[in-house]
Formats: C-alpha cells, sequence, structure tokens
C-alpha cells in the first residue's frame, strides 16, 4: 500500500508536470503553433497566418518573431509579462494602431521591428520604457505625423528608419535626444518644403551632415529638392499641423436614424470564450492549429487536476485509517 509521503510525491510529481505543460504547450512540434530555441530562449511565430498573440509564450523568453502574419490589432497587456525581451519583431503584418503602454515592461529591449505595417499615427510615448533600444524601424507604413517628443527617451538608438511613410514635416526638437544616433533614413516621404515646419528637419540634417548616415536622402515632395537646401524663403508659409483637430461645431446634430443604425450595429465581446482559447484578442478568433492546441492543452489540464484530486484523496484516506 502507497504511504502519506509516497502520495505527497505523487503529488509534487503531477503538479509540476502540469505547469511544465503549461508552459511548453506553445512550442510543442506536434500542433504547436509556434517553434522554440530553449538554449537561445527563442521563439519563432513567424509566418503563421496569427490573427491574435498567444498568451502563453515563456517569460523568459528574449528573442520573440510574430512577424509575416495577419495582426492587425494587439492587446495593450500583450507583452507585459516578457521583461527578458531584448528582439521583437512585428512586421509584415497589418498593424494599423499600437495601444498606450503596449510596450512598457519592455525595459530591456534592444531592437523593435514595426515595418511594413499600415499605422498611420503612433501614441505620444509608446516607446518611453524602451531606454534601451538601438534600432527602431517605422518604415514602409502610412504615418502622417509624429508626436512631440515620441523619441526623447530613446538616447541610446543608433537606427531610426522612417523611409517610406507619409510624414510632411518633423516636430520641433524631434530628434535633439539622439545623441548616439549613427542612420536614419527619411526618403520617400512627401515633405512639405513650403512650410515653416521643414525648416526644423533642415537645420538638424545640415547640423548632423557627415556624422549621421542616410540623413541627406529627404526630398522636397514638390520639385524632389534636398530638404537640406530649402531656403527661409522657400519655406515662407504657415501651415496647419497634420495632426490638429478641427472643431465640429455647435449646431451639428446627430440624425436618429445613424444613431440607431450605430446601436444595432455594436458586438457582444467574445473576450470570455477567446480566453478560454488561449488567445487575447476580442476582435479576433484563432486559426484551427491554434484552436487544436489551446483544446489539447485544456483536456491536458482537466487530466492532470483528476489525478491530482486522486492523489489528495488518497492521502487524506490513509491518514483517517491512521
Amino acid at each position: 500500500m502507497m504511504g502519506p509521503v509516497l502520495a505527497a510525491c505523487l503529488l509534487i510529481i503531477l503538479s509540476t508536470a502540469w505547469i511544465s505543460q503549461a508552459n511548453e504547450a506553445l512550442c510543442k512540434k506536434d500542433g504547436g503553433v509556434c517553434s522554440c530555441n530553449n538554449n537561445k530562449n527563442s521563439v519563432d511565430c513567424s509566418n503563421k497566418k496569427l490573427t491574435a498573440i498567444p498568451i502563453n509564450i515563456p517569460t523568459d523568453t528574449e528573442n520573440l518573431k510574430l512577424n509575416y502574419n495577419k495582426l492587425s490589432s494587439i492587446h495593450h497587456t500583450a507583452f507585459h509579462g516578457l521583461k527578458e525581451l531584448t528582439y521583437l519583431s512585428l512586421d509584415n503584418n497589418q498593424l494599423q494602431t499600437l495601444p498606450a503602454g503596449v510596450f512598457n515592461h519592455l525595459v530591456e529591449l534592444d531592437r523593435l521591428d514595426l515595418n511594413y505595417n499600415q499605422l498611420k499615427s503612433l501614441p505620444s510615448k509608446i516607446f518611453d520604457s524602451l531606454t534601451k533600444l538601438t534600432w527602431l524601424s517605422l518604415d514602409q507604413n502610412k504615418l502622417q505625423s509624429l508626436p512631440h517628443g515620441v523619441f526623447d527617451k530613446l538616447t541610446n538608438l543608433k537606427e531610426l528608419w522612417l523611409q517610406t511613410n507619409q510624414l510632411r514635416s518633423i516636430p520641433d526638437k524631434a530628434f535633439d535626444k539622439l545623441l548616439k544616433l549613427q542612420t536614419i533614413t527619411l526618403d520617400t516621404n512627401p515633405w512639405d518644403c513650403s512650410c515653416r515646419d521643414i525648416l526644423y528637419l533642415r537645420n538638424w540634417i545640415r547640423e548632423k551632415q557627415g556624422n549621421v548616415s542616410n540623413i541627406e536622402a529627404a526630398e522636397c515632395a514638390v520639385d524632389n529638392k534636398a530638404v537640406l537646401e530649402i531656403t527661409e524663403k522657400d519655406a515662407a508659409s504657415d501651415c496647419v499641423s497634420p495632426n490638429t483637430t478641427t472643431a465640429i461645431p455647435i449646431g451639428t446634430m446627430t440624425p436618429a436614424s445613424v444613431i440607431y443604425d450605430d446601436i444595432h450595429e455594436i458586438k457582444v465581446p467574445q473576450e470570455n470564450f477567446q480566453k478560454f482559447l488561449g488567445y487575447q484578442e476580442p476582435d479576433h478568433l484563432p486559426t484551427q492549429p491554434q484552436c487544436l492546441m489551446s483544446i489539447s492543452g485544456y483536456l491536458g489540464l482537466m487530466m492532470s487536476l483528476m489525478l491530482t484530486s486522486a492523489a489528495i484523496l488518497y492521502v487524506f484516506h490513509f491518514l483517517k485509517k491512521a
């Protein structure tokens, strides 16, 4: 007959096995969504047609690849448990926005790839916690403007990629804190050289010319003239900043029919259902492999709980007889 010590050992073994299963379910080769290299603390979830970020990424992950998927949005807590992360690739997705605070816990991050998405704007303090960042790629997006001070905390940044966006000007002093910058790409943006706002960029390029690579490539949208060559006479106009909000007239009324239609378009959140499946995003259901992974993990959990309960009951039964 099994003694209480042996039963307690069995309970510990079962609990440990269940915890291990929960942590490694993401990376199992037989049906897991992502692949892992435990020796390098690396998780590769690239090119998996993901519409949401898995929630069971190991907390000690240092390199995380989520590129070449179908992510159109990210939950603001998606990376909050990944404090060891040094490399994060989100490029080649369909991201339209970034929630405020999404990168706040990534204090060790060295490189962040956000290129080849559909970002039109950035939250004002989106990069404030990334003080160790040396590489930031925002190229191949649809950025129309940059918030004031968006790069102020990136004092260790060495490479900044901004080419192929819709930028018309740069906020005053936007690059002043980037004292370690070695490379910046500014080409293929519709720089408006008729507005006074462009003079900050012109002066900054002239000051850093010869010290920062690719800095001279910025050209005016109208005549392809280099931004560093424009004069105060060229940039004589006072232009409205692209992020200025136009006030709505007080007399403007919303038709009742529009309000009625909006009410009927409200969708019931599927957050609880998707949490059961193991995913965060409320707007996207997981793909078939993700569902299979989550269901198998759920069945494994139930089996572990049943065995654990049996072990506990046996211990109590033995002690009662004793």
